[in-house]
């Protein structure tokens, strides 16, 4: 009789997680990685409070760190990266620094630090000077290989909801 009880109750489990919405294991919660000065090529932040992360695969690297130390006689770094949800949803995000040249804080404006996204309709375009931004890039290590930091930034553009981009990390290791 336990037995019948026991396969009963087992075969009830897997008829009612056959069901959506169902399932009998937790799905793993996306979390930001852990802010390292390593080169461990990571790259997340909070985009109005919600988790992210480069993610997805269309025959190209999802995370493109750029480091080019003679660019019109600057040092410019640029990080440009891309998820990808599904057919109809994909994001670009990215960030850089033309300047760079010491570990420090630098501003997100029009000239020397830059931040873009572009969901849907709606870009935020390093030169598109319509965007307002604010915010700032702090490289926390620059020591050739790596180039490590945080960001924070707000991006806003006239009929697109206001992008807020809040605990932002990167450590990459060129």
């Amino acid at each position: 009789m336990k037995k019948i009880l026991l396969f009963i109750s087992v075969l009830a489990l897997f008829i009612l997680c056959g069901v959506p919405g169902c399932s009998v294991l937790p799905t793993p919660k996306e979390a930001l990685p852990a802010a390292t000065q390593t080169g461990t090529n990571i790259f997340g932040c909070l985009v109005n409070g919600k988790v992210w992360l480069p993610k997805g695969y269309n025959g190209t690297s999802n995370l493109s760190p750029s480091y080019d130390p003679n660019f019109n006689g600057k040092i410019i770094f640029d990080i440009s990266t891309y998820r990808i949800l599904s057919d109809n949803d994909k994001q670009y995000l990215g960030i850089g620094i033309v300047g760079l040249d010491t570990v420090g804080t630098y501003a997100v404006n029009d000239t020397i630090g830059f931040a873009k996204f572009s969901k849907d309709q709606c870009s935020y375009m390093y030169y598109d000077h319509t965007v307002y931004r604010k915010g700032s890039i702090k490289i926390t290590k620059l020591s050739l290989p790596i180039v490590s930091g945080t960001f924070d930034f707000i991006l806003f553009k006239s009929g697109c909801d206001t992008l807020k981009a809040t605990q932002g990390r990167f450590d990459l290791k060129f």
